[in-house]
């Protein structure tokens, strides 16, 4: 008969001879995921992720590495569900200003549905964080979503979309910081109605042939 200690390492290591985990490693994260969403990084200690995952401490290390290692986990699942609403509207959409109107507008609803926090956890998780790692990674995946709406927007200037001289670097940042001042916006209390009437005032700049 396998001891309580033995059942908590096979939780953390995955199946062994048929054995079922102690823990749902998904909705382990998604609890996870929650916790550094609300409340960031730097203020989501060890102790609060056992008591809100619901695990013990032996099985959050064994099955996820260290809190750093788990949050590197985190913001891949929230960049492939939650986050996801983006790269979803700009390779769904046939233009670059109709996938960004619509991930503003798609944003609008996500930061304030009251079914999660407010707001973007990739924007938040850092604040007031003293981790420099933890603070590159989550700049760099701005960053990097910045990139990308650079990107769709030069591809529509080369297929004549959008005119010639759109400056594409500038009209891009100016989208990301529409959405990362609709999140704090959302986090101190906006309502979606109030957020999509920002997105409409965003897309008004944008030029037209």
């Amino acid at each position: 008969m396998a001891t309580g200690q033995e059942t908590q390492a096979q939780g953390g290591t995955g199946r062994t001879r048929g054995r079922p985990r102690s823990f749902d490693r998904a909705t382990a994260l998604e609890k996870a995921l929650m916790a550094f969403w609300e409340h960031g990084y730097e203020a989501t200690s060890v102790s609060d992720l056992t008591r809100i995952m619901g695990i013990g401490a032996p099985s959050l290390y064994a099955a996820f590495g260290d809190k750093r290692s788990l949050f590197d986990e985190v913001v891949q699942v929230y960049a492939d569900t939650h986050g996801a609403f983006g790269d979803r509207a700009l390779a769904e959409e046939p233009t670059a200003r109709e996938g960004i109107a619509r991930l503003l507008r798609e944003a609008a609803a996500q930061y304030t549905d009251p079914a999660h926090p407010y707001g973007c956890m990739i924007v938040h998780a850092a604040t007031n964080c003293t981790s420099a790692d933890v603070e590159a990674l989550l700049r760099e995946r701005r960053n990097a979503n910045i990139a990308g709406l650079e990107s769709r927007i030069r591809a529509d200037i080369a297929a004549g979309v959008l005119p010639a001289g759109t400056d594409a670097a500038t009209l891009a940042r100016h989208a990301g910081a529409m959405i990362q001042g609709m999140s704090q916006q959302a986090r101190d209390g906006a309502r979606r109605e109030e957020l999509e009437a920002l997105a409409e005032i965003a897309m008004a700049i944008w030029p037209h042939d």
